[in-house]
C-alpha cells in the first residue's frame, strides 16, 4: 500500500479530534438514542450551555457553547443529558492508548483532541497516511469516530482536522502548506478569536495568505510578541514539537449560577465555597501556589479578573479564600450582577511541581494554642480538619461533607458539563493559560470579551 502513496519527506504530525465526543459516547451507551438528536449540556431553564451535541442535533442549528434555552427552541425533541465525565475520561484514555501504540510522541490538548508525531524514522516505519487510517479504524472499533488532519506541523494538522467532519481524513503533503492555508479565513487559525479577526479586517486582512504577507508593524500591533510566530503559522513553517507537558500550571474551579448573584455576602460565600474545591485539588496533587486569582463573569457576559502574588505558597483555602474575597473589591461594584465566579491558584515552584509534600506546610501543634499569624499570613487553626475532610470525600464522594455556607447554592448551578468536569476531577491546567480567565497583575484587569483558545500553546 505504501507504494501507492507519495513519499513523505520531513515531519509528519497528525491531530485527532473525536467527533461530537460526549454525545457520541452517550449514543454508544444508549443504543436507543442512536440516530436521534442528543444534547449534552446544562438545563435550558437554568441558563445552562450546550457542551456538545450529536450531528442529528446540529442539523437543527444546535452548536457547542450555545445557550441551552436557544438549543431547546431550535430542537424541541432533543434528548438532553448532563453527561458522565468519568465515562468520557475512560473512553478518552482508550483513544490515547491507541495513539501511543503507534508513536510515543503524543501531546493531548483536551479530552477529545491530541497531536501525534508520526514522522518516519526511529519510532515510525509505516507511511503517515497509512497510520492515520489505521488509528481511525481502531477508534471506530470502540464505537465512536474521529476526524484526523495530517501535515508537516501542528498548525497545519489542526486546521486540516476541521476540514472534513465527521469521520474525515485530510492530508496536506509537505510542500503544499502555503497553497492549503492561504485562502482560508483568519479565524481558521487557532489563537485568532473574534476580536483579533475584527481588528485584522480593518487592515484589509481576511485570509491567512493576507496575514502572512502583512506588514510587521501591523502584526505586532495586534499580536504583540507572538507576531512572528503567527506569521510562521500562516505559512505552515512554525515547527513547535509534539511533546507532553505534564507540569501543572494552575488549579482552578468556576461555577455558572442559574440566577445572578447581586448581594456581596452571597458572592463572598460563593468565592469561599469555590476556593474550598480548589484547596482540595491542590492537596490532592501535592501542590501549593504563590498566585491567587479571582474571575467574575457579569450578566452582559463580560469578564474581569484580578490576582495577587503571595510571599509563600499556599494550598489551604482558609488562607487563600480570604485573599480571593479581598480581590472582589477591585473588580466588582455594588449593584453588578454576577453569573459566574471562578478561583484559581497558580505560580507553582519547581519543588511543588516535583511533588513536594505541601501538607506539611504551616505545621500546627494542636495540643496547644497556635499563634494567629505565620509571617504576614494568618496561621490556620486545626489544619488537620481539611485533611480529614479530604479523606472522607475521597471515600464517600464530594457531597459527604458540606458546610452551611454551601447550602444556599444547592441547585443554583446550571448543570453544564464544564462544571461537572470540575466536580469529577478538577480543572488542573497544564501548559496553557493560568485558568484565571484573563490577565490581571496585582491590580486586576478591565472587562473583555474572551478570545479563542489556542491548543498550540501547550508545547
Amino acid at each position: 500500500m505504501i507504494s501507492a502513496l507519495t513519499e513523505w519527506q520531513g515531519p509528519a504530525i497528525l491531530l485527532l479530534d473525536l467527533d461530537a465526543f460526549f454525545a457520541s459516547v452517550e449514543q454508544l451507551d444508549h443504543p436507543d438514542w442512536r440516530g436521534k438528536p442528543v444534547i449534552v449540556g446544562g438545563d435550558p431553564e437554568r441558563r445552562g450551555v450546550v457542551s456538545t451535541c450529536s450531528y442529528e442535533a446540529r442539523a437543527f442549528g444546535v452548536r457547542s457553547a450555545m445557550p441551552s434555552a436557544t438549543a431547546a427552541r431550535l430542537c424541541p425533541d432533543a434528548i438532553w443529558t448532563h453527561g458522565n465525565f468519568a465515562r468520557y475520561s475512560e473512553m478518552s484514555e482508550l483513544v490515547m492508548q491507541i495513539m501511543l501504540d503507534v508513536s510515543p510522541r503524543l501531546q493531548q490538548v483536551s479530552i477529545d483532541e491530541a497531536f501525534l508525531d508520526v514522522s518516519p524514522g526511529r519510532y515510525v516505519r509505516e507511511h503517515p497516511v497509512d497510520l492515520a487510517g489505521r488509528i481511525a479504524n481502531r477508534v471506530a472499533e470502540l464505537g465512536i469516530t474521529c476526524s484526523i488532519g495530517l501535515g508537516s506541523s501542528k498548525t497545519v494538522a489542526k486546521i486540516a482536522s476541521d476540514m472534513d467532519k465527521p469521520r474525515g481524513l485530510t492530508v496536506v503533503y509537505p510542500g503544499s502548506e502555503v497553497a492549503f492555508l492561504a485562502p482560508l479565513p483568519v479565524r481558521a487559525l487557532s489563537g485568532i478569536g473574534p476580536q483579533s479577526a475584527s481588528r485584522l479586517k480593518r487592515f484589509g486582512i481576511e485570509t491567512l495568505g493576507q496575514l502572512a504577507a502583512a506588514e510587521a508593524d501591523i502584526l505586532s500591533e495586534i499580536f504583540g510578541k507572538t507576531a512572528e510566530t503567527m506569521r510562521q503559522r500562516c505559512l505552515g513553517i512554525e515547527l513547535s514539537p509534539v511533546q507532553a507537558d505534564d507540569s501543572v500550571k494552575s488549579v482552578s474551579n468556576e461555577i455558572t449560577f442559574a440566577s445572578d448573584l447581586t448581594d456581596r455576602d452571597e458572592i463572598c460565600a460563593a468565592i469561599t465555597m469555590i476556593a474550598a474545591k480548589v484547596g482540595r485539588r491542590l492537596r490532592h496533587h501535592g501542590l501549593a501556589g504563590h498566585t491567587v486569582a479571582l474571575k467574575l463573569r457579569y450578566d452582559d457576559l463580560s469578564v474581569r479578573s484580578a490576582q495577587r502574588t503571595l510571599p509563600e505558597p499556599l494550598d489551604d483555602e482558609r488562607l487563600f479564600a480570604p485573599i480571593a474575597v479581598e480581590l472582589l473589591a477591585q473588580i466588582w461594584r455594588p449593584g453588578d450582577s454576577i453569573r459566574l465566579v471562578g478561583v484559581a491558584v497558580s505560580g507553582f515552584s519547581a519543588a511543588e511541581e516535583a511533588g513536594f509534600d505541601q501538607l506539611s506546610l504551616f505545621p500546627v501543634d494542636e495540643s496547644q494554642d497556635a499563634p494567629e499569624t505565620c509571617g504576614n499570613l494568618p496561621r490556620p487553626p486545626l489544619r488537620s480538619l481539611a485533611q480529614a475532610t479530604d479523606r472522607v470525600r475521597d471515600r464517600f464522594g464530594e457531597d459527604a461533607v458540606s458546610y452551611g455556607r454551601d447550602l444556599r447554592f444547592r441547585r443554583r448551578d446550571t448543570g453544564t458539563i464544564a462544571q461537572k468536569m470540575e466536580e469529577a476531577g478538577g480543572s488542573v491546567g497544564s501548559g496553557g493559560s493560568d485558568g484565571s480567565g484573563g490577565s490581571g497583575g496585582s491590580g486586576g484587569s478591565g472587562r473583555s470579551d474572551p478570545e479563542s483558545s489556542d491548543p498550540l500553546t501547550h508545547s
